[in-house]
């Protein structure tokens, strides 16, 4: 009776998932007047791709000499680097961006420091902004995934290689080469449909016709010339361009060919010479490009922060309030997908994953088509954010509980059923305690990207439904960029607590 009703409550929660996902769409298909596409939008899809295959390549390639150093070098400091290499991923993208001007702006740091040596300053604005943006998110991503690479690598393989008397060139062609020629094109490809998605860097860096992406073509649609049928053919065209490379993306991985090992401690061996001096100066380059932005973020906002305006404080606690409804919302839901395909089956990972094909921009451009004929937009800005917040981060939720589930379900199935613990019973004293971590560790997650979200709140608000992150923006656009400042520092403090709070709640009741 238990396994049914989860069953059954599963298959509701994934119809309802793929309900919300295609009911957007069918409304997008519903207002296409044609499919031609003017040449503002044919420059637009290809300013789109030409950023996203440049952010991709230029961050993998980046990212393969700091992994191998990182891989290869033991130093004070380098666990906490390593995590702070997942720092940008939940760093709302608004903050990361007024850092990056703070530095690479007109009057940064670095344009201050060209300047001094008899240069003209350079601009961050256009292609070459919305590059290194991506970049900077997206790097050390692309670092994790390439170090994962080289310790999944068998210490044997270095061991053998070492009593070959193998040169650094000759483990680089035999055994990092191989395993590099399996990662990287899933690590680009990974990176290359977060940059196709990625809105508020082309809202804050790009614009103008040589710098716009769809999904900035589809906010100026709706926002400015309130042209239905431009924003709906642009939004179908993106979810195409998303869906497409999504499916390559999760095809692309190749078989791993070094077998398994004895689960020994090792790496690669770390060779002297001008080889340290290339991981130093690497690892050296990460870190003060993850660090001078954040550290820029904290000396700009830091003086303001005991004078911040009453509108900051009321967007701040509208942002809590939808981070923390989504956040619920999506955690449950990714729970109990999780545990319906523990017992083996396919659709409720087909469901959870789903949303990855599409975007916040896309799924709101529906909703927009939807509920505009009857309701004023603004007054469901919240609600809607809440929704799709909830919908595009379930996804990382189910990932990340998914594994554990299917452990928990092997290891205590026979068991709970023996005692009789059955549904709140079997909740409370088995799925809870033994999935503590990994669900403080999602629910902080999704609370961070949600907080920090600029998506389809840009859409549906007014003036008096900014969330943080829309209002930083909107401050920017204004020119008041110290109160902008504060009010980003506030923005990233936020997103951490939130994310350290699930996640020492996790930790704490897994070890009570």
């Amino acid at each position: 009776m238990a396994e049914r009703a989860l069953s059954l409550t599963a298959a509701g929660l994934a119809a309802a998932v793929i309900l919300l996902l295609l009911t957007p769409l069918g409304a997008l298909g519903l207002s296409l007047r044609g499919f031609s596409l003017s040449g503002a939008e044919l420059a637009a899809l290809r300013f789109t791709l030409w950023q996203a295959a440049l952010s991709a390549g230029i961050s993998v390639i980046l990212a393969v000499p700091v992994a191998r150093a990182l891989a290869r070098r033991r130093f004070f400091g380098r666990g906490a680097l390593i995590a702070t290499l997942g720092a940008p991923f939940i760093l709302p993208g608004i903050v990361a961006v007024l850092g990056l001007l703070s530095v690479f702006g007109r009057a940064g740091w670095v344009n201050a420091l060209w300047g001094a040596l008899g240069f003209s300053p350079f601009s961050i604005y256009g292609l070459s902004g919305v590059v290194l943006a991506h970049v900077f998110f997206n790097m050390p991503l692309a670092v994790r995934m390439i170090l994962h690479g080289w310790q999944a690598i068998p210490a044997e393989r270095f061991r053998l290689a070492a009593s070959l008397g193998f040169s650094p060139s000759a483990i680089r062609r035999h055994i990092e080469g191989p395993m590099l020629r399996e990662v990287l094109p899933g690590a680009a490809l990974v990176i290359f449909v977060i940059c196709l998605t990625s809105f508020v860097v082309a809202l804050t860096l790009g614009g103008g016709p040589r710098a716009t992406t769809i999904e900035l073509a589809i906010y100026q649609a709706l926002r400015f010339d309130f042209n239905l049928p431009t924003a709906a053919r642009l939004a179908l065209l993106q979810f195409g361009l998303c869906a497409i490379a999504y499916v390559v993306a999760t095809r692309i991985s190749l078989p791993s060919g070094f077998g398994v090992g004895a689960d020994r401690q090792g790496g690669p061996p770390a060779p002297t010479g001008w080889h340290r001096i290339a991981d130093v100066l690497a690892i050296t380059f990460a870190a003060m490009f993850l660090a001078l932005p954040l550290l820029a973020v904290v000396l700009n906002g830091l003086p303001g922060m005991l004078a911040l305006p009453s509108q900051v404080w009321a967007a701040a606690l509208r942002s809590i309030l939808i981070a923390l409804g989504s956040t619920g919302l999506s955690v449950a839901v990714g729970l109990v997908l999780a545990m319906a395909a523990a017992r083996g089956r396919g659709w409720p990972a087909l469901a959870a994953t789903l949303p990855l094909a599409a975007s916040s921009l896309v799924l709101g451009t529906g909703l927009f088509l939807i509920l505009q004929p009857y309701f004023r937009p603004a007054s469901l800005a919240l609600p809607v954010t809440f929704i799709i917040n909830a919908t595009l981060s379930l996804p990382f939720a189910f990932r990340i509980l998914a594994p554990e589930a299917c452990s928990l379900y092997v290891d205590y199935n026979r068991l709970s059923a023996s005692l009789g613990l059955t549904g709140w019973g079997r909740l409370r004293w088995v799925v809870l305690p033994r999935l503590a971590r990994p669900l403080g560790f999602a629910a902080g997650l999704v609370a961070a990207l949600s907080m920090g979200d600029l998506g389809v709140i840009a859409l549906f608000a007014g003036e008096g439904e900014a969330t943080l992150p829309l209002l930083v923006q909107r401050l920017m656009g204004a020119y008041r960029m110290e109160v902008a400042a504060s009010a980003a520092l506030l923005l990233v403090s936020l997103s951490f607590a939130l994310f350290w709070a699930f996640d020492h709640w996790g930790r704490r009741y897994a070890a009570s």
